[in-house]
This record gives structure tokens, C-alpha cells and sequence, in this order.
């Protein structure tokens, strides 16, 4: 046994890196293997929202094995058991799909990926995934003088996951390839084993003299706790996808933006399992009150141009919350003899807090609603909840909510329109009214309540947006302020525009008049009578990207077009003529082939197009599964031999020029490039864009070549060109900011 402060020492050590690592493996095999799958399966937010699916299932499989383990088979049993189970999983490595597996049907996609998920790496997830649970219960079993409250590892573990999630994007994607990210990944797993095997000699040396922790003493945990440990765990995950929803969708989109709220959650893990917590607390529940408030006061403000100031409130807001929550279940951990248990039910309200805002929110409402619930939630997980509550209290609180109830009604059902500082007045009173009552924790959650239905019905834009969500996100059709122009918004960035009413607000009717990326002195329009010109006469053209469908306005009598869209909520918003008549005025007979367009266009027939647009990539969560050399490789089968390529490239945030170019030059292709801001005018949805033209010969370019601001685009010879099994988003990102 251990007797030692140096032997101490070492058992620590050890045991920490086993944890630290095991939990950055964990993490940094989900992208990893989520981007092998991408090209197979198509670059579909499914792909990614299964994938999490998955991995939650498997993390809470893990947890019960832990948990049954050192159950029913502590001890040196526990020790080689656990072992054969890592040694076995040494057989599903290195990382890859499953050999022998097809192709995807074309229905039930969905069991499909699970199925494949679970063939190729589902038994070194499982392995992995009980690691945290399990070490801790064996480090409690070891003598050493922190093992009675194993609690402070569960902070290494999420050390671990935290740091893994900033390196794969920022380190490991951009300068390594997928072969070699996952021998890297197989190499760590080895060393795994070797640190498991000796966490386990530490746990076996130490057990003929110490005692079991079955006979410590400690309260049972009833099913009451449980269920307290299940919310606690749920409420922060739940919070976490939604406000990752609201701040891509609502305030702004930017790459890699989802990364911070993830980060702030992981952190508040090991910020409250610290023995000495950095924010103690009670200082953060003090401050818990003022978290939600300032979470409703940046729902008020909507999407106003201070970005910077509503995502920082909303952050602060969302770690503030989660922080106490998961303070509560560190403050609220039972003895280690019942470790593993307690780990099983927070991975339980993990699972369910992330299939509801993941999954569950989006079939049930329009619009990121679960946002506002959830906010309700945090502020019933403040300490202090009683229930059934006082008679005076919820007396009190039945005499608040009745009042503001009615007030809400009567306004909403006379039609009462509030000015802006009305409004902000309005909602105001209700916070301070509810910061007045935040120690009572029912009352104030009712006053959050009432504040955000406030919000909801006379907020900014209220009942003039019409909301359709589905599995790819949420669309916003939406009217100018002045009422001319109907617009289709993807989150934050405009998908498309229909002039409806002149400037006497008068119905506009006929053949819509094409604007925003799609305006007759656009970069795109200029490829398409260039090839027109070439032809002599009708041309064939395919679209990837449908939004509005202005394109088609752009048509000549005699032309083809197809239309590739992956979101079939996106075809209905087109096709109706009560939203967007583009379609219905200048083609009514385009054939629109639903899926993603990397598979879809694969299937079709070679050498059909004279010209194909790419139009994927005016968001922030770029497709790169259609960026790569493959993709491109797909792009030049489907086009004559005289065809080209346009590929609307338009970003904020990142340079993609020469990416492009150097997929376009790896598959013997030539490029020119124009950033064309022709015609702008932003007051009437008339917009510049950035333009890439790809083809096989300078010559296929016909006259566009000749025209002025279509550049030969050369690739950047210091990067390595883009690939199904490479990327490099940062890069793209910092060109962008020396521009």
C-alpha cells in the first residue's frame, strides 16, 4: 500500500492523466469521425445531430456499465474486466468505416447512420465513455488521502474535453489529414491502456489493507435526489443547444461561434468540481437572478446591430446559469460509495436535455421557443425552491400572474401597438418587479415568465415574420420595414428577396423583377449570358441552392433548369406563390431534385450542364464536403466539355477564392474570380457577391474572360489543396483578416 507522499504523488498523477486523456480522446473523436462520414453520407446537419445522438446514447451506456461494474464486481474483478474490455476495443482501431458498408438508402438514412456509427467505433466509445465514473470509483478505493471525495477528478475529465475541443478545429484539422489524425488518436489509446493498467495496479496494491467504501457511512441518495440530479443535468444541456440555435439564428452567424458556449459549459464543469471552486457558489447563486434578467433584456433587444453586446449577454447569461446548476449537482454529490450512480443520472439528464432542444424543439415549434422555456427552467434551479410552495407565496404569485396575464391579454387581443420606449418601459417594470421577488424563487420565475411572453407578443418584428422550421434550421419570411420587399432569411443571412409592393405601396404583380445575388449586372447572371453566348441559342443549367428561387427569372425560353436542394421546408417556401412567385411567374416547370447535392448531382447524368451554379456557401457553416477535390472531380463530370462552373463564394468571414482554385487546378481546371459589387444597392436588396468561375480550358469562359473583373484566380501554393480527409477553415478565416 502506498505509504508514501511521493507514492501519493505518482498515484495522482497517474490517475489524472488516465482521466485527462480518456475524456480528450472521447471528445476528439466525435468530429473526427463525424468528418469521415460527411462525404458518404453527404454534408447534411443530420449527419452531425445523429451523430450527437449517438454519442449521448453511448455516453450513458458507458456510465450504466461503470455503474454495474463496480456494483456488482468491484475490486480486482473490476480491474481485469475493464481491461479485456480496452484490449478488445483495440480491434475496432484505427478509426474508419467499417469495411464492407454500403452506400445509404434512400429512406430511414437516419438507422442507417446509427447503425454505421455503432459497427465501425461504437465499442471504443463505450470503453472510453466509462472511464470518468469508473477510475474515480477505483481511486476511491485507494488510500490516498483525497479518495473519500473522488469528486475533484470529474474537473481533469472535463479539462480534458475542453482542450480537446479547442484543438481539433485550431490545431489538429489544419495541419493534419484524416489518416493521420487517426493514428494519432489510435497511438493515444494505447497509452490510455498502459495508464488504466496502472491506475489499476495502484487500486490492487492498495486493496488488502483498506477497507471497502461500501462501508462508509452516507445518507442513500433517494429517487427524489435522483430526479434532482437528472434536472440539474438536463436544464444546462437543454440550454446549451438552444442558445447555440438563438445566437447562430437570431443575433449573428460566425465560424466556430458554437465553439463558445460549448467551451463556457465545459468549463463550469470544472470550475465547480474544483475542491476550491474559483466563483464559489454562493456568490453565484447570489448572481443567478441577474443572469436571467440580463438573458430576457438580450431576447428584448432582438437583433439589433449592437451583436457584440447581445452575444455577450447571452453567454454571460448562459454561463452564469449553467454554473450554478452544476454547482448544485457538486453541491449536492452523495458519498463515493454511490459515485457511479450519481455520474449514470447526470449523463441521464444530459441525454434528455439534449434530445429535447436537439431533436424534440425542433418538431414542436416554429422558432427557437425552447430558448425562452428553458430560461423559465434556470430560474426554477435556483437553491430555494419549495414545493408545493408556501400558501402566501403562491397566493402572492397567483395575484402577480393574474394581473400581468390580463394586462398581456388585453393588449395583445385590442391590437395595442408599443412604441419602443413603451415597450422597453413595459419590460423593465416586470424585470425589476421580478428582481424585487428573486429570493422568492417560484414568484420570480413566474415574473421571468411573464416578462418573456411580453417580449414575445410585442417585441421587435412580432407578427411580422412568419416562422417555418424544420431539421435544417430555422427559415424567417419576412417584410421590409417599409413593406416593399418580402424576405427569406436563413438564421441572419438573407437567402433571397421579392420586390412586392413600389414605392406608393401599391401590389406589384407579373414576372418578378430578379435582385439580391441574381441582379441582371451580377457576377452570376454575367456566366450565365456568357454561356448563353457561347451556345448560340438555350443553354441547360443547374442550380445546388434553391432559396427563393430568383434564378429562374433569369431564364431565356428554351432553357433547362435544375434545381439541387437539400431541405425540402426550402421547396415549399418557394413553390408558394402566397410567399415567392420567382418559380411560379418564370418557371413553373423547374425540376427540383431534393437532397444533398453532393450525392444527388453523383447520380445524375454526366456531361449534361453547360453551366453549373454552386450557391452553398453565403452562410457561415460552409458545406466543405463541397469544397474539396472530390467534390469538384463530381462538379466536371456533370458538365459539358465547354461547361463552367460558378461558385458563389460570398463570406464574411472567411477568404475561399483559392481554396476553390486549388481544388479547381488539382482536378486540371483553370480559375478567375470576380468580386463584383456592380449595381449595389443595399435599400433595395441589390447585392454585390464574390464569384469564382471554374472550367477546363481559359476558352470555356467565351466572353466572360473578356469582361472587366473576372481575374485569373491562381491557388495559394502554400496551402494544401482541400480533400475529403482535409481542411482548413482557420485558414480561410485568417486570410480573411490580413485582407
Amino acid at each position: 500500500m502506498p505509504a508514501n507522499a511521493s507514492s501519493f504523488r505518482l498515484l495522482l498523477a497517474t490517475f489524472t492523466a488516465a482521466i485527462f486523456l480518456s475524456a480528450a480522446l472521447l471528445f476528439a473523436v466525435q468530429p473526427l469521425f463525424a468528418k469521415m462520414v460527411l462525404p458518404k453520407l453527404g454534408g447534411t446537419p443530420a449527419v452531425w445531430s445523429v451523430a450527437m445522438v449517438f454519442f449521448q446514447a453511448m455516453l450513458l451506456a458507458g456510465y450504466a456499465y461503470a455503474h454495474a461494474l463496480t456494483k456488482f464486481v468491484p475490486g480486482r474483478v473490476s480491474v481485469g474486466v475493464h481491461l479485456a474490455v480496452m484490449v478488445i476495443a483495440i480491434f475496432a482501431l484505427p478509426l474508419g468505416i467499417a469495411a464492407g458498408w454500403g452506400g445509404p438508402p434512400a429512406t430511414g438514412q437516419e438507422f442507417w447512420l446509427l447503425g454505421l456509427f455503432a459497427v465501425s467505433i461504437g465499442l471504443p466509445f463505450f470503453a472510453l465513455s466509462a472511464n470518468g465514473p469508473l477510475l474515480q470509483a477505483w481511486f476511491a478505493r485507494t488510500g490516498h488521502p483525497q479518495a473519500k471525495d473522488p469528486y475533484f477528478l470529474y474537473a481533469a475529465s472535463n479539462v480534458g474535453s475542453f482542450l480537446a475541443l479547442l484543438a481539433y478545429p485550431f490545431l489538429v484539422e489544419p495541419f493534419t489529414h484524416l489518416p493521420q489524425q487517426t493514428w494519432g488518436w489510435t497511438i493515444g489509446f494505447y497509452i490510455l491502456i498502459l495508464l488504466i493498467a496502472a491506475c489499476g495496479a495502484f487500486l490492487l496494491r492498495s486493496q488488502d489493507a483498506l477497507p471497502d467504501i461500501a462501508t462508509d457511512s452516507g445518507v442513500k441518495p433517494t429517487w427524489r435526489d435522483a430526479l434532482i440530479w437528472i434536472a440539474l443535468a438536463a436544464v444546462p444541456s437543454a440550454l446549451l443547444i438552444a442558445i447555440t440555435a438563438h445566437i447562430s439564428t437570431d443575433i449573428a452567424a460566425a465560424p466556430f461561434l458554437w465553439v463558445v458556449p460549448l467551451a463556457l459549459y465545459l468549463a463550469t464543469f470544472v470550475i465547480a468540481f474544483q475542491s476550491r471552486p474559483l466563483l464559489p457558489h454562493r456568490f453565484v447563486t447570489f448572481v443567478a437572478p441577474v443572469a436571467v434578467i440580463l438573458l430576457v433584456v438580450s431576447l428584448a433587444l432582438g437583433s439589433a446591430d449592437q451583436i457584440v453586446v447581445l452575444i455577450s449577454l447571452n453567454l454571460v447569461g448562459f454561463f452564469i446559469l449553467a454554473l450554478m446548476c452544476h454547482g448544485e449537482l457538486a453541491r449536492r454529490r452523495p458519498p463515493a460509495r454511490y459515485l457511479t450512480s450519481f455520474y449514470l443520472y447526470l449523463s441521464l439528464g444530459g441525454v434528455i436535455g439534449g434530445i429535447f432542444a436537439g431533436l424534440v424543439a425542433q418538431r414542436l415549434f416554429s422558432w427557437v421557443a425552447e430558448y425562452p422555456l428553458l430560461i423559465i427552467a434556470a430560474a426554477l434551479c435556483r437553491p430555494g425552491l419549495v414545493w408545493p410552495p408556501k400558501r402566501r407565496e403562491l397566493a402572492f404569485l397567483a395575484v402577480i400572474a393574474a394581473g400581468a396575464a390580463f394586462a398581456i391579454y388585453a393588449a395583445y387581443v385590442w391590437g395595442y401597438e408599443f412604441t419602443d420606449n413603451a415597450f422597453n418601459l413595459s419590460v423593465a417594470a416586470l424585470l425589476v418587479l421580478a428582481f424585487g421577488f428573486s429570493h422568492f424563487v417560484l414568484t420570480f420565475a413566474g415574473l421571468i415568465a411573464a416578462s418573456l411572453v411580453f417580449v414575445v407578443l410585442f417585441g421587435a418584428d412580432a407578427g411580422k415574420r412568419d416562422f417555418v422550421r424544420s431539421f435544417f434550421g430555422v427559415h424567417k419570411v419576412m417584410e421590409s420595414d417599409g413593406g416593399q420587399f418580402r424576405i427569406l432569411k436563413h438564421g441572419t443571412i438573407e437567402h433571397g428577396a421579392q420586390r412586392i409592393r413600389d414605392a406608393h405601396g401599391r401590389p406589384i404583380t407579373g414576372r418578378p423583377k430578379p435582385i439580391t445575388y441574381y441582379h441582371d449586372a451580377s457576377p452570376m447572371v454575367q456566366g450565365l449570358v456568357a454561356a448563353r453566348e457561347k451556345r448560340g441559342g438555350p443553354i441547360n443549367v443547374a442550380v445546388v441552392g434553391l432559396g427563393t428561387g430568383t434564378l429562374a427569372c433569369q431564364m431565356k425560353p428554351g432553357d433547362q433548369l435544375t434545381y439541387y436542394e437539400i431541405d425540402p421546408t426550402v421547396v415549399r417556401i418557394a413553390k408558394d406563390p402566397k410567399r415567392f412567385t420567382f418559380l411560379f411567374e418564370c418557371a413553373p416547370d423547374a425540376k427540383i431534385v431534393i437532397g444533398d447535392a453532393r450525392l444527388t448531382l453523383a447520380a445524375a447524368p454526366d456531361g449534361q450542364y453547360d453551366i453549373l451554379i454552386v450557391d452553398a456557401f453565403s452562410s457561415d457553416a460552409i458545406p466543405t464536403h463541397l469544397l474539396t477535390r472530390e467534390a469538384m472531380a463530381i462538379f466536371k463530370e456533370k458538365i459539358k466539355p465547354d461547361g463552367m462552373i460558378l461558385m458563389h463564394i460570398s463570406n464574411k468571414h472567411m477568404t475561399l477564392a483559392p481554396v476553390v482554385a486549388g481544388v479547381a487546378d488539382a482536378n486540371d481546371m483553370v480559375s478567375r474570380a470576380n468580386d463584383s459589387d456592380e449595381g449595389y444597392d443595399d435599400d433595395n436588396h441589390i447585392f454585390g457577391s464574390m464569384v469564382v468561375a471554374v472550367a477546363r480550358r481559359d476558352e470555356d469562359f467565351g466572353e466572360l474572360a473578356k469582361k472587366d473583373g473576372w481575374v485569373e484566380q491562381e491557388p495559394d501554393e502554400d496551402e494544401w489543396v482541400w480533400t475529403d480527409d482535409y481542411s482548413n477553415v482557420i485558414g480561410a478565416i485568417l486570410k480573411k483578416l490580413r485582407e
